[in-house]
């Protein structure tokens, strides 16, 4: 049994498996869904105020000189964004988990942000207490607590009604009385249960959960920041592409949480203005702005190259694929050259994103490239989504452009094979 026999016996089913998981579809949807259209209203605002001035341009210093007195004023919509990311999560997480177990969506999602909300407050007198002073926790630094209330109140809300613990309306109650009274017991269950546990935590800490529980992971979003993460990241993502399982969706599922983190610590030392406290490197774009250039193996290059291939195979999927892959969809071409079990194309759909991924983690780590601060769509094509995602860069664009020609130097020789050997191929089939 060869190596790719071995992993399609033994790995597929599991990761498979993963990759499906209710939960981990939950927190992911949570985000993409949910947080998304948030976190990138958010940015907007945040590259206002935080102008490229790097660039020493005419223009950019006159931007810079013109929202000095109004920079607190433009950063208000960036920090009420950001700095509800996590009660966004948590609302997320509830509803598309309950959407699974076809329950009432809405309400669950009501009942998780709710619950988050009970965590993030000190229990003491809340009128003294300043709002400002919560927002990190209502944001990138309360996520874990988030995504793990939106499953257990989701789940516990889900028990209660199975087991007959709600108020059934009589036939012909009006839907939304129903759906009122039907949430109504796991409300009055949950929600006081929730805020003594916050308050045990509180008397004996003197911390919330959401504090608690970032101490207790800090060391795993920290273990998440370095090289030897983004290495092992990456080299999973493409070897379980390699036999056909999405590779990026099994595991952001898990490494959102801590991407996310970085990403919002990012954008807090930045708006604080303190720049050199953003030293979150291994976030969502540093994968899908910076490596995944034309999809999953940064294959852009190898697009471009079918273009101009002998086999008619292969010219015929690049026409396909071309333009999709210009906004980073690679799927025609991943499961229509294919890549999938490929022993040729998977040495460079392998290796080049590990050099990408170590060229990157060096040009962040010594600041050549700012650091990430914006989540863009991954659609958003080559040069225009790393300037995005680094507000206003255009070395981390260059960048981009960098990663595609090494991509595709890396894949070359590749291609000129099995363009070779389908051409061959091709040749028998007519001649038989």
């Amino acid at each position: 049994m060869n190596v790719v026999e071995w992993m399609e016996d033994k790995l597929m089913e599991p990761l498979g498996k993963i990759a499906q998981n209710k939960y981990l579809q939950s927190i992911r949807d949570a985000f993409v869904i949910f947080a998304l259209p948030v976190i990138i209203t958010g940015a907007i605002f945040l590259i206002i105020a935080n102008p490229p001035t790097s660039l020493d341009w005419g223009i950019i210093n006159a931007w810079e000189d013109a929202i000095a007195p109004i920079q607190g004023q433009i950063l208000f919509p960036y920090n009420l964004t950001f700095g509800i990311m996590a009660v966004t999560v948590a609302f997320g997480v509830g509803y598309s988990l309950a959407s699974r177990h076809d329950m009432d969506a809405a309400m669950a999602g009501i009942l998780s942000m709710l619950a988050f909300f009970m965590t993030a407050f000190p229990v003491t007198d809340i009128s003294q207490v300043p709002f400002g002073d919560i927002l990190n926790y209502l944001g990138g630094q309360g996520l874990f607590v988030a995504i793990i209330l939106g499953i257990l109140t989701t789940e516990a809300m889900r028990f209660l009604i199975n087991k007959g613990v709600a108020f059934e309306m009589p036939a012909g109650v009006p839907p939304y009385v129903m759906r009122t009274f039907r949430a109504l017991v796991p409300f009055l269950l949950i929600l006081p249960a929730v805020w003594a546990l916050e308050w045990i935590v509180w008397a004996n800490l003197e911390k919330t959960i959401p504090q608690a529980v970032l101490d207790l992971f800090s060391p795993l979003v920290s273990a998440s920041n370095s090289y030897w993460a983004a290495l092992g990241m990456i080299l999973l993502m493409l070897v379980l592409w390699s036999i056909g399982i999405h590779g990026m969706n099994v595991v952001s599922s898990v490494a959102y949480p801590f991407w996310m983190t970085q990403m919002a610590n990012n954008a807090d030392a930045i708006s604080a203005g303190n720049p050199s406290e953003a030293t979150g490197i291994v976030t969502e774009p540093f994968f899908h702005m910076f490596t995944h250039i034309g999809g999953s193996g940064a294959t852009l290059g190898l697009a471009i190259f079918m273009l101009f291939a002998a086999s008619v195979q292969l010219k015929q999927v690049g026409k396909t694929a071309i333009i999709p892959s210009l906004f980073n969809i690679n799927e025609p071409l991943i499961f229509g050259v294919p890549i999938v079990l490929n022993p040729i194309l998977i040495i460079p759909f392998v290796l080049g994103p590990v050099v990408i991924v170590t060229i990157n983690y060096i040009l962040f780590a010594t600041g050549v490239i700012p650091p990430v601060v914006v989540q863009p769509p991954f659609t958003v094509p080559i040069f225009f989504g790393g300037f995005i995602a680094t507000g206003g860069s255009v070395v981390a664009g260059l960048v981009q452009i960098m990663n595609a020609v090494i991509a595709a130097l890396i894949y070359w020789p590749f291609f000129k094979q099995y363009d070779k050997q389908l051409v061959q191929e091709e040749k028998a089939t007519e001649e038989a």
